[in-house]
């Protein structure tokens, strides 16, 4: 239900342009959505590595690109073997902010990745429903790099992890 309300709550107030952004440092957004995750991280053994620039800034709502990470790196640490690193970095070039969240996880067949970001869409039902997943944590991170005038983007291999990425104007 808290999903399904942050979802509507994010669609609504984008289309009303009711969002507030400001320039922030990346820094300490990532470091919060870092922290946020650790203590599922710790239990499963798996590293969390974070590489920023600093000096790095950007237009953003800051709560919205903290919950679009926390999203992206919950399922980096749920879909990867135990053990294994999640890395979140951050970068610029003369066009974007790239933000990006990586893993060594089982990786997502290309048959579903033009899906994932829908709602309720799940690659293995099985495993999602073990695992807590309600199939909205995706589509809550497009709509949060939609409102922000960016996309997110996904590579995958299977059986050799994932690499997602906000891509923020």
């Amino acid at each position: 239900i808290d999903d399904l309300l942050n979802l509507s709550r994010i669609e609504q107030q984008s289309e009303a342009a009711e969002i507030a952004f400001e320039m922030t440092a990346l820094g300490p957004v990532l470091s919060a959505a870092v922290q946020v995750c650790e203590a599922k991280a710790r239990v499963k053994e798996t590293p969390i590595l974070l590489r920023i620039d600093e000096t790095l800034e950007a237009r953003i709502n800051p709560a919205l690109v903290e919950t679009a990470l926390i999203n992206l790196i919950d399922n980096a640490i749920k879909y990867s073997p135990a053990g294994s690193p999640v890395e979140v970095e951050a970068s610029a070039d003369e066009k974007e902010i790239l933000i990006s969240v990586r893993d060594q996880g089982e990786g997502i067949e290309a048959k579903h990745l033009d899906r994932i970001f829908e709602r309720f869409y799940r690659v293995d039902k099985a495993r999602s429903s073990k695992l807590g997943g309600t199939g909205l944590g995706l589509a809550i991170v497009k709509h949060i790099a939609a409102a922000h005038g960016g996309r997110v983007t996904v590579e995958s291999v299977p059986g050799r992890g994932s690499r997602f990425q906000l891509h923020l104007p």
